[in-house]
C-alpha cells in the first residue's frame, strides 16, 4: 500500500512485508502440520503409509485453501476436517503431542519472528539514510539547544551521530532479543508435553527456530507474557526517540528562513493560506510514533492481569490485534521518505549561530586554558558582555574590542582578580567567538570536532554492515529452513 505525507486519513498497510502479508495464520498452521508428519515419521510415531496417506490429504487442504474466495481458515480444526475427508481418522495422528495452545503459541511467534525481521531491515535503511545525510555534513556548523535556547555550535554531522548511536543501541536490543524470540513452543502440548516421544528440537529446527523453549509450562504459557512485549519495547524506544528527531525537524518550520528544508513535494499547501507550505511527512511521522507507542501500551494491558492458558497475550503485537510493529513499520517507510527529501543550508546555519552568543563559553575556556584565568572570572566577563550586548544590538561579529577590553577590566576588578588587562588581541577575541574555530578545537572522542566525527561516523557504518550481514544471516537461515522443510515434506508425498 501506498503512503502518503497527508497527516490525515488511513494508509496503514496490513503487514509488514509483502513477505508477513503472505505468511497468514492459515500458511503458518500448514507449515505446523508439514513441520509434524516429518517429525512424527522420523522418531516412529507414524508409519511411512501413513505419513504418505496425511501428506497428500495436506496438500490437497492447501490447494483448497488457495482457490478464490476461500476465506483464510483461522483455527485448527476446518483443516484437520479437510485432511479428515480425504484421507478419514487416520489424518488426526498429525496431532499427536501437541493442542491449539502450542500451536498457537508457536505460529504467533513465527509471525512475531518476521515482524521484528521487517522493523530491523527498516530501521537500517533510516540508519543508512542519516548516516549518509550526516557524512555529508561534519562541517556544517549548527546550534544544539538545551531548554529550547541555543546552548553550544555543533555540526549537523554530530547531531546526526548522535541519533545514530542510538539507533544503534536499538539494534543491539533487536539482537538480544531474538534469541529469546526465536523459539518454539510446538511439541509441548497443552502446557506439560505427551507421552510420546516428540523431538521437540527437530520441530523447531524444521520450522527455522532456534531451539525450543524446554519447559512446557514457559514455553505455551509464560513466556507470552514477557517476550512479545520484550520485543514491543523494542520498537516502542525507537518510536519515542523519532518524536525528539522529527520535533527537532519540525521546529525550523516555525522560523521564517529555515535552513532544514523538505522537498515541496513533501508539505502541503493551507486551504485557505497561500503562503504556506505544511510539512506533512514529518507531522505524520511524529504521529506514526504515537501510534507505535499506544500499540506498545495496548499489548502491555492485554498481556497483564491474566490468568495461563487465555489467549489476549498470545497476539498481543501481532497485526490483527495491536499491530506494533504494522505501525512501527510504516513510522520507518515516513522517516525514511522524509530523510530523502530533507535539504541542508549550511550558510543559513552557520547565520543562526552568528545570530546569538552560543560560543561564549567557549570564551571563557580559552581565558582558563591558555591564559590560566579562572573559569568562573571568564564565565562572569562573558555573561556580563552578553548582556550588554543583548541591550545594545550587537552581535558577535559586530561587538566592539574596546567594549570587551572595558568589560573584562570591570570583573576583574569586582571580582579581585589580579590582572584586569585582556589577555586576547582582537583577532583573538573575534576567532574564540567563531564557530568553525570553537567546534574544531573540541577536545576528546565523541566532540563534534571535524575528525571526531568523522571517524565516530566511520564506526556507525562499520556496526550497520555488521548489523546488515547479521539481518541477512537470519533471513538466509529462515528461507534455509523453509527449503528443507519443503522438501521433506514433498518426499513423504511420493
Amino acid at each position: 500500500m501506498a503512503i502518503s505525507t497527508i497527516p490525515w486519513g488511513r494508509d496503514l498497510p496490513h503487514s509488514t512485508s509483502d513477505e508477513a502479508e503472505a505468511k497468514t495464520w492459515g500458511y503458518w498452521q500448514n507449515q505446523i502440520n508439514r513441520a509434524s508428519l516429518v517429525m512424527l515419521l522420523e522418531v516412529g510415531i507414524i508409519s511411512r503409509q501413513e505419513a504418505r496417506a496425511i501428506a497428500g490429504a495436506q496438500l490437497d487442504a492447501e490447494a483448497k485453501q488457495a482457490e478464490p474466495d476461500v476465506a483464510p481458515f483461522t483455527d485448527i480444526m476446518p483443516l484437520e476436517k479437510l485432511l479428515i475427508e480425504q484421507c478419514g481418522q487416520m489424518a488426526t495422528l498429525i496431532h499427536t503431542g501437541r493442542s491449539r495452545q502450542d500451536i498457537f503459541a508457536t505460529l504467533n511467534q513465527a509471525r512475531l519472528r518476521l515482524s521484528v525481521l521487517d522493523f530491523a531491515q527498516n530501521l537500517n535503511l533510516l540508519r543508512e539514510n542519516i548516516l549518509n545525510i550526516a557524512k555529508d555534513n561534519v562541517e556544517t556548523w549548527m546550534p544544539a539547544y538545551t531548554n529550547g535556547v541555543q546552548a553550544m555550535p555543533i555540526t549537523l554531522g554530530f547531531y546526526f551521530w548522535a541519533f545514530l548511536e542510538s539507533f544503534e543501541r536499538d539494534f543491539d536490543r533487536i539482537r538480544e532479543a531474538w534469541q529469546r524470540i526465536n523459539r518454539s513452543a510446538l511439541g509441548s502440548a497443552v502446557l506439560a508435553n505427551s507421552h510420546w516421544p516428540i523431538d521437540r528440537s527437530r520441530l523447531a529446527e524444521l520450522l527455522g527456530f532456534d531451539g525450543p523453549i524446554v519447559n512446557g509450562l514457559d514455553s505455551t504459557q509464560v513466556s507470552l507474557f514477557d517476550i512479545p512485549v520484550e520485543a514491543a519495547g523494542i520498537a516502542q524506544n525507537v518510536a519515542i526517540r523519532m518524536t525528539t528527531l522529527m520535533q527537532d525537524i519540525a521546529q525550523q518550520y516555525s522560523q521564517i528562513r529555515p535552513w532544514l528544508l523538505l522537498d515541496s513535494s513533501a508539505a502541503y499547501s493551507s486551504s485557505a493560506m497561500p503562503q504556506k507550505r505544511n510539512p506533512g511527512i514529518i507531522q505524520k511521522t511524529r504521529a506514526k510514533a504515537s501510534d507505535v507507542i499506544g500499540a506498545a501500551h495496548t499489548a502491555v494491558i492485554r498481556a497483564h492481569n491474566l490468568q495461563l492458558g487465555m489467549y489476549d497475550n498470545k497476539e498481543s503485537v501481532s497485526e490483527d490485534n495491536s499491530a506494533v510493529f504494522v505501525h512501527a513499520v510504516h513510522m520507518l517507510q515516513l522517516a525514511n521518505w522524509a530523510f530523502s527529501m530533507l535539504k541542508v543550508l549550511p550558510e543559513r546555519a552557520l547565520e543562526e549561530l552568528n545570530n546569538d552568543w552560543t560560543c561564549t563559553m567557549a570564551l571563557a575556556e580559552t581565558l582558563q586554558h591558555i591564559h590560566a584565568v579562572p573559569f568562573r572570572v571568564g564565565h562572569h566577563f562573558a555573561s556580563d558582555m552578553v548582556t550588554v550586548a543583548r541591550e545594545d544590538g550587537y552581535l558577535p561579529t559586530t561587538f566592539p574590542y574596546a567594549k570587551a577590553v572595558e568589560i573584562y577590566a570591570q570583573v576583574t576588578a569586582q571580582l579581585d582578580w589580579h590582572d584586569g588587562a585582556l589577555p586576547l588581541t582582537e583577532i583573538q577575541f573575534r576567532e574564540t567567538l567563531s564557530p568553525a574555530h570553537v567546534v574544531s578545537t573540541l577536545q576528546g572522542p565523541g566532540s563534534p570536532a571535524p575528525q571526531s566525527t568523522s571517524v565516530g561516523l566511520k564506526n556507525i557504518e562499520q556496526k550497520l554492515e555488521a548489523d546488515k550481514a547479521w539481518l541477512n544471516e537470519k533471513r538466509g537461515a529462515l528461507n534455509t529452513k523453509d527449503n528443507l522443510l519443503d522438501s521433506l515434506f514433498k518426499a513423504l508425498a511420493q
